[in-house]
C-alpha cells in the first residue's frame, strides 16, 4: 500500500500551461511579422532521438513555431554537419538551432555545439551561454534545468535560503541547475558518485535534485520530512518500464513534494525548449 503524503508535482499539467503561455508569446511575435523558427538537426537512426525529435516537432507546430527537422545520414562527415550549422546560423528565418545529442561516433559534439550561434543555441550548451549562466548574465538556459526550477516555482517550493543538494555534475543538468539554484539564493551542495555519506547529506536538504542516472538511488530514509524532491533520472528498469533516480513510493511517503517518472521533469524539457525558441526570436527580431 502506498502511504503517499507528498504533493505530486505534475510535469504534464505544468508543461501544458507553459506551452499555452508560449503560444500567446508566439502570437504576439507573429503580429509583429516575426514567426519563430526552430531548426532541429538529427544525425543517424537512434530510436530514442527519433522519438524526441518527433515530439519536439509536434509540440513546436502546436504553439505556432515554424519547426524544420534536418535528417542526416549516420555516416555524415564533421565538415558536412558544420556546413549545415553555418547555413542555419546565417538563415534569418531560423531563431533556434538544436543538434540532437548524442551524435554518432566519430563526430565531435563539443565542436558542433561551439559552432552554433550562441544567440540561437536553444539548448543553452554553447560556452558563451554556459558562461552567462555562471556570471548571472542574459543568455539561453539549458531546458531541463530550467524546467526543474519552473516546477519548483509553480508548486511554491521555496528556494530562497533553502539548502539544496544536486546529485550529478553533468554539463546538461547538474552544473547548470546548481547555478540556477545559486541565482535564486539557495545554498547549494553538488554531490556525485564519489561523495562521502551521500545519504546523510541528503537528509539535511530542503530540496533534492537527482540527476545521476541510477535507478532508485534516493531512498525514503534519505529525505528530510517535508523536503521537495525533483527526479531528473530516466532509467529503463528490468521490468521494461521507465524509473527515476528516486525510489518514488518510499520518498512520496516522507517528502513534501515529489516529481514522478515519467510525467515529471521530462515534459518540461520540451516546453522550455519552445520557450527558449520564442525568447531567441524576440531578441533576434
Amino acid at each position: 500500500m502506498n502511504s503517499q503524503t507528498a504533493t505530486l508535482i505534475d510535469g504534464k499539467a505544468t508543461s501544458a500551461k507553459v506551452r499555452e503561455e508560449v503560444a500567446v508569446r508566439v502570437a504576439a511575435l507573429v503580429a509583429k511579422g516575426i514567426t519563430p523558427g526552430l531548426a532541429v538537426v538529427l544525425v543517424g537512426e537512434d530510436p530514442a532521438s527519433q522519438v524526441y525529435v518527433r515530439n519536439k516537432d509536434r509540440a513546436a507546430h502546436a504553439v505556432g513555431i515554424d519547426a524544420q527537422t534536418h535528417k542526416l545520414a549516420v555516416d555524415t562527415s564533421q565538415e558536412d554537419l558544420l556546413a549545415l550549422v553555418a547555413k542555419l546560423n546565417a538563415d534569418p528565418a531560423v531563431h533556434g538551432i538544436l543538434v540532437q545529442l548524442p551524435l554518432p561516433k566519430g563526430l565531435d559534439e563539443a565542436a558542433v555545439v561551439r559552432a552554433i550561434d550562441p544567440h540561437k543555441d536553444v539548448d543553452g550548451l554553447h560556452p558563451l551561454n554556459v558562461a552567462a549562466l555562471s556570471m548571472g548574465e542574459e543568455g539561453l538556459v539549458p531546458c531541463t534545468p530550467a524546467g526543474c526550477i519552473e516546477l519548483c516555482d509553480r508548486y511554491d517550493v521555496e528556494l530562497e535560503g533553502a539548502r539544496a543538494v544536486v546529485i550529478g555534475r553533468s554539463m546538461l543538468v547538474g552544473k547548470p541547475v546548481a547555478q540556477l539554484l545559486l541565482a535564486r539564493n539557495a545554498t547549494v551542495t553538488m554531490a556525485h558518485s564519489r561523495t562521502r555519506d551521500l545519504a546523510g547529506l541528503c537528509r539535511e536538504a530542503d530540496v533534492i535534485i537527482a540527476a545521476v542516472g541510477r535507478e532508485g538511488l534516493v531512498r525514503g530514509d534519505w529525505v528530510k520530512p517535508g523536503a521537495a524532491v525533483i527526479d531528473v533520472g530516466i532509467n529503463r528498469g528490468e521490468d521494461g518500464k521507465l524509473h527515476g533516480d528516486v525510489a518514488f513510493d518510499e520518498v512520496a511517503a516522507v517528502a513534501g513534494a515529489v516529481t514522478p517518472v515519467p510525467g515529471g521533469v521530462g515534459p518540461m524539457t520540451i516546453a522550455l525548449l519552445l520557450s527558449n525558441t520564442v525568447t531567441a526570436a524576440s531578441r533576434l527580431g
